[in-house]
């Protein structure tokens, strides 16, 4: 029978540990490690007051280092970073041994807005003197993440109300029923045989009362200084009581209540050149404050006037809007912003509704116009009267809508209205009102719709998709664990920069031969 050597790993050892060499040439840590030594900190003192008195504090180059690197593990909570100093060689390496307590490391990221902002620039020059930036193409795109806040306690001002009212109701019929229990002496005197494990029901319906009560008294203080959130519609949005600078977002995985995470990647080695965190699902309203990001990052980056004269910036159909192909010409900066339609229009996406034409719904083509009346006939002969110009966002449009009655029992409904508006139906068209000018958005669906610029945009999602997928899947950045935009907004740009640095370890490795 073979024998073999006695092992016991519950045995304590005493092992002498060089924490220097815990950090391998061509690893990530001895990347982090070796920019964050390059970097001049000295922003982040600004925030120190202990020269004279006060205790020694840690030093800013030690909590970086540990943050990032605790960040490209998945280690988001301050908690479970101030638990992995103690137990993880290389996290106590990148730390100098020492251990900071989570309210220490917490504080450090929310109260650095500048600071982190001035450090995403500092390692975005380190990128550049490894050549990892061109220049040359840029794309643009939002990444939602779930926030520190529940969308449970979301909505309208309205609904908060009618939230706030009911629970009052829902305590006070607790309360009756409590005093109804309590005169009740027979129910008082009798013994059930789950008293034991139970315990004293009075004391269960107190804390259950108790906790209404916390719920009621939050909705109530936040109800007295609430003000109506206006979105990019101009319609009212749901605010939130726990983080109202948050918002309730239509993710790829439901909805969420968080932030969208922007970002330009550039196309050479897809380095994150600007980044910033944004409270709304629609992402066009931040297009004008990302081009600032851009132009001043590359500026910074270059050293040129004018970096953008020859770049292209991609972006998705979120992004298209006259306005900001307006701001866009006005910088002087060029761009490939295809419409929402443009996808409809290739020949084989026509090809294939063919196919299926009877899934097909009635668009504006199939509506005939009545000069005379100033009205549409639909394929059913019923019309649709003139009701008004309408503007949604920076659009103007003609509204044309059929009376209620008319869609109600008509036998081609369900190739003319959705389900979702069967219980009020009456079909609308908007007809949107051009100029005698062609627009820049005219010119833009013609501009997508060359076969060249087409084959130039399908780049758009090898640039920045990998960004945040290598982000959020496999670095599991995938939340954020702070409140309000400017922490948040902290939080984002460390997440890009921690995907920066890990850009740096090729380029690094061959430069010093490791």
């Amino acid at each position: 029978m073979a024998r073999f050597k006695y092992t016991d790993n519950s045995q304590g050892l005493f092992l002498p540990v060089n924490l220097e060499a815990q950090l391998l040439p061509g690893t990530f840590e001895w990347t982090l490690n070796y920019l964050i030594a390059r970097i001049d900190l000295s922003i982040f003192n600004q925030n120190y007051h202990n020269d004279e008195k006060g205790a020694a504090a840690y030093s800013p180059t030690v909590l970086l280092k540990l943050i990032m690197y605790c960040y490209s593990l998945g280690i988001i909570s301050s908690r479970r970073m101030e638990a992995a100093c103690k137990n993880n060689i290389i996290i106590k390496t990148l730390a100098e041994n020492s251990e900071p307590d989570h309210t220490t490391i917490a504080t450090f990221i929310s109260t650095n807005s500048e600071a982190v902002k001035e450090l995403f620039t500092h390692v975005l020059l380190q990128c550049n003197e490894l050549k990892l930036i061109t220049g040359e193409m840029f794309a643009i795109d939002g990444c939602k993440l779930s926030s520190n806040a529940s969308k449970e306690w979301s909505g309208k001002i309205s609904d908060l109300v009618k939230r706030r009212n009911k629970l009052e109701n829902m305590i006070n019929q607790i309360l009756l029923q409590h005093q109804k229990l309590d005169k009740d002496e027979s129910v008082k005197s009798k013994q059930t045989p789950f008293k034991k494990t139970m315990g004293d029901d009075r004391k269960r319906r107190e804390r259950h009362v108790e906790r209404l009560e916390k719920k009621l008294k939050k909705l109530d203080e936040f109800l007295q200084i609430a003000e109506h959130r206006i979105g990019l519609s101009g319609k009212e949005i749901k605010s939130n009581i726990t983080d109202n600078e948050s918002a309730f977002i239509k993710s790829p995985h439901g909805y969420i209540q968080g932030y969208n995470g922007i970002a330009i990647a550039d196309s050479g080695n897809q380095v994150i050149v600007c980044a910033e965190a944004i409270g709304s699902g629609p992402e066009s309203g931040c297009f004008p404050e990302m081009l600032d990001s851009l132009e001043e990052n590359m500026t910074t980056i270059s050293g040129d006037t004018a970096p953008l004269k020859n770049s292209l910036l991609e972006g998705d159909t979120g992004f298209f809007s006259e306005k900001n192909l307006q701001e866009a010409q006005s910088r002087k900066i060029q761009v490939l912003i295809p419409d929402h339609q443009f996808r409809r229009r290739e020949a084989y996406f026509v090809d294939r509704e063919l196919d299926v034409v009877k899934k097909k719904k009635y668009t504006i083509e199939d509506f005939n116009y009545d000069e005379g009346k100033n009205c549409y006939i639909c394929p059913a002969g019923k019309e649709l009267a003139y009701k008004g110009n309408v503007k949604s966002r920076d659009n103007k449009s003609k509204k044309y809508q059929a009376a209620k009655g008319n869609c109600l029992h008509c036998q081609l409904i369900d190739k003319c209205i959705s389900r979702r508006t069967r219980k009020n139906p009456g079909r609308a068209l908007y007809i949107a009102v051009k100029n005698d000018q062609e627009s820049l958005s005219d010119k833009m669906k013609k501009t997508i719709d060359d076969p060249a610029y087409r084959e130039l945009y399908s780049r758009r999602m090898q640039i920045i998709e990998p960004v945040f997928s290598n982000i959020t899947y496999c670095k599991g950045m995938n939340r954020f664990t702070l409140r309000t935009r400017k922490k948040v907004n902290i939080q984002w740009q460390l997440y890009c920069i921690v995907h920066n640095i890990w850009k740096c370890i090729e380029p690094l490795r061959k430069q010093y031969g490791v």
